[in-house]
């Protein structure tokens, strides 16, 4: 089934043979759309604000601050909702 939700903008930031950095930018209510992650990574948030993180197991609202990063292993199935009245973004990395 399709969302009816705006879908969120990544902006690909370097793309080697270590990394994969990607902007993600979020208007009010955009979501990732479902996506499973096969690498390790490591989300800096540029802002704080609450995100909605849907999963197949449940849902969780996550409070993110500007600059306080945390790291999930690889295996990670989810689809990412901005909640907030406001745009929202945060940088991902990747580790290959």
């Amino acid at each position: 089934m399709d969302s009816v939700r705006d879908q969120a903008i990544s902006n690909v930031q370097i793309d080697n043979d270590r990394v994969l950095v990607t902007q993600w930018c979020f208007s009010v209510g955009a979501e990732t759309r479902w996506h499973h992650h096969c690498l390790d990574y490591i989300v800096i948030p540029d802002m704080d604000g609450c995100l909605l993180l849907e999963t197949r197991n449940g849902h969780d609202i996550v409070e993110l601050k500007a600059g306080k990063s945390y790291s999930r292993l690889s295996g990670v199935e989810h689809n990412v909702v901005n909640i907030n009245d406001f745009d929202f973004s945060f940088v991902e990395v990747e580790l290959k």
